[in-house]
């Protein structure tokens, strides 16, 4: 029997997760991109990550169009721009600051890691579909990241 869908909901949302907006561009290189949770890395050698999105979010056709996607890892004050990205409709890059990475993918200005991707595999998983990219570049900068835990925006605490 399946499990219940508000219990399964509740049970994810527990585990702590950071917060990254995914980017990737249509047929005429504007910019599109949502926010995510699912996301990890996969492999050093070579360098993979995983991102899982949703069938129906409406930048959804241009990750296969493309073949790229960057994940933008989220600084602690950054939740006005997770809220941004997750609604549908709209120009969600107007008033973020962003630029192009060398793959002409589009970084959001103020996270605390960038990774450009080129993707490799595409996998079912029920109502999305996984992606595996290998990262072509890779930036850090100092900061805290901006965690989801429990329906909430979450910051870190020393233990």
């Amino acid at each position: 029997m399946p499990i219940d869908k508000p219990l399964f909901r509740k049970v994810l949302g527990s585990f702590a997760a950071g917060v990254t907006v995914i980017t990737t561009v249509d047929g005429e290189r504007n910019p599109l991109g949502l926010t995510a949770t699912a996301f990890s890395s996969v492999s050093i050698l070579p360098p993979l990550v995983l991102i899982c999105v949703d069938k129906h979010s409406e930048t959804y056709p241009c990750f296969e169009q493309s073949r790229l996607f960057a994940v933008n890892i989220l600084a602690a004050d950054q939740a006005d721009v997770s809220q941004r990205f997750a609604t549908s409709g709209g120009d969600k890059f107007a008033g973020v600051a962003w630029r192009r990475g060398s793959l002409g993918l589009p970084l959001i200005e103020g996270a605390i890691g960038y990774l450009e991707c080129r993707l490799e595999h595409a996998y079912e998983g029920g109502d999305h579909t996984i992606y595996v990219g290998q990262v072509e570049t890779a930036e850090a900068r100092d900061g805290e990241p901006l965690l989801y835990f429990r329906a909430a925006y979450r910051g870190l605490q020393a233990l």
